[in-house]
């Protein structure tokens, strides 16, 4: 009797477990950027008169970006300590207390009382609670991407771009959930918004969270940390890490543009097109159509990357995004719903999903093992902090300074590109490497024309 025979295309145990830890890395994303987007929409809707009434509205339109941004502030040191226990005890675990906080954090925000019944605790709780999100979002990013591509240079170590993509598809994802959430509760009276509404999409994160939680608690721990662990270093990771920071600055800078770009073209657009005569249907329809483009570009440009290199697929972006920024603002201001959709679709759709797709990889690359996730998350979350977490902070200010014009926004823009550009060109190309597993091997520090 002949044996049964097993299908040729079967997956073997190793790729079923690729394919579990990327859906958990696009999950873990996907929260993050669902809290991400839905703070700021509502910040730049309502929470001006809710948490910091009283004050004009421009200034309560700062206070509410400035709460935004504290959530920021508090992302690299998130990156230091959630990546010194992944890189010591193991990336699972340090997936799931981050994920944990990041969705508990965005919950109590739904529930959260009003300046109007517990006055000034109303404002120190909405900070204190950004804090935390940011402190969870800062380990976040570093082990769902390190997970993947770990697991990915064991099975397919040549196409880690692609597969890092799945952890970068979860910002559009996000987004697309966030805006189709607080499209459906803003068509609500705006008394009924004001008073419960705008509280649904914050309650509505708890579902995401227990997705994610229900897939990361299968996922196996990485075959790359599960060698370095057997001989422990003796300097804490972050003291490896900053004490050759030129990757670290590297890492922090060539992230800027994307998300200078991010933040300015989804949250902060929000307010500005309200602002500018504008539905919030039209303006969330809008960042619904742009993310649903990015949702196929960004694993475009993170395959293109595994083929021609990650430098030249970032550049491009970052040219395109500096060449398009006035143009997009153009459209914004011209008051057509069709022009601010495809001022979106261009902008945020195609210019900054390719600069987001490879950074990935490319983050992951340029870190050993061993500081690995202390060396990417603080790297990525100082991008963040720079590009996504001053960015409206510093438009509003612009704006209110400026009469509304838009040309600070398209400097902005153009600005963030330009650095991500500039620090392209002084790095080194990475997607043919290696992923080293080897204690001794903690950074990869040369530039561009240095020996490999």
């Amino acid at each position: 009797m002949q044996p049964p025979r097993t299908s040729a295309r079967q997956p073997s145990p190793d790729q079923r477990q690729l394919r579990r830890v990327a859906l958990s890395g696009l999950l873990g994303t996907a929260v993050e950027f669902y809290d991400f987007l839905v703070y700021g929409t509502v910040a730049a809707l309502v929470f001006g008169d809710l948490f910091f009434p009283g004050a004009d509205p421009a200034v309560g339109t700062i206070a509410a970006f400035g709460t935004f941004a504290a959530g920021y502030v508090a992302r690299p040191l998130g990156g230091i300590v959630f990546g010194h226990f992944g890189d010591r005890l193991g990336r699972k675990s340090m997936m799931l207390l981050t994920m944990a906080l990041m969705g508990c954090g965005s919950f109590l925000i739904g529930v959260l009382p009003t300046y109007d019944m517990i006055g000034v605790w109303a404002p120190v709780l909405l900070v204190t609670l950004r804090v935390v999100q940011g402190l969870a979002i800062g380990g976040e990013w570093g082990g769902a991407t390190l997970m993947v591509v770990e697991h990915a240079e064991r099975v397919q170590g040549s196409r880690r771009g692609l597969w890092s993509s799945f952890t970068q598809l979860g910002a559009p994802l996000g987004s697309v959930l966030s805006a189709g959430v607080v499209t459906l509760v803003s068509t609500l009276p705006d008394d009924d918004f004001r008073s419960w509404g705008w509280r649904v999409p914050f309650l509505l994160s708890i579902l995401l969270l227990a997705v994610g939680m229900f897939v990361r608690l299968k996922v196996a721990e990485s075959p790359l940390f599960a060698e370095v662990k057997r001989e422990p270093s003796a300097k804490p990771p972050v003291v490896e890490v900053l004490r050759r920071p030129k990757p670290v600055l590297l890492a922090a800078c060539v992230g800027i543009g994307a998300f200078t770009a991010q933040s300015l073209l989804t949250g902060f657009m929000i307010s500005y097109a309200v602002d500018h005569g504008y539905s919030r249907p039209q303006v969330l329809t809008a960042v619904t159509v742009a993310s649903c483009v990015a949702l196929l570009v960004l694993p475009a440009a993170s395959a293109l990357s595994d083929r021609v290199g990650r430098r030249p697929v970032v550049l491009a972006g970052a040219v395109a995004s500096a060449a398009l920024a006035f143009p997009v603002l153009a459209l914004v201001d011209s008051g057509s719903p069709g022009l601010l959709i495809l001022a979106l679709v261009l902008g945020h759709g195609i210019a900054q999903s390719t600069m987001y797709g490879p950074l990935g990889a490319l983050l992951t690359e340029m870190f050993g093992t061993r500081v690995r996730y202390t060396g990417a998350s603080l790297g990525y979350q100082a991008a963040t902090l720079v590009g996504a977490g001053f960015s409206p902070l510093i438009a509003s200010s612009l704006l209110a300074s400026n009469g509304g014009g838009s040309t600070p926004v398209s400097l902005l823009l153009c600005g963030g590109a330009a650095i991500t550009a500039l620090t392209v060109w002084r790095m080194r190309e990475t997607h043919t490497d290696t992923l080293d597993p080897s204690p001794s091997r903690t950074t990869t520090p040369t530039p561009e024309g240095a020996p490999r």
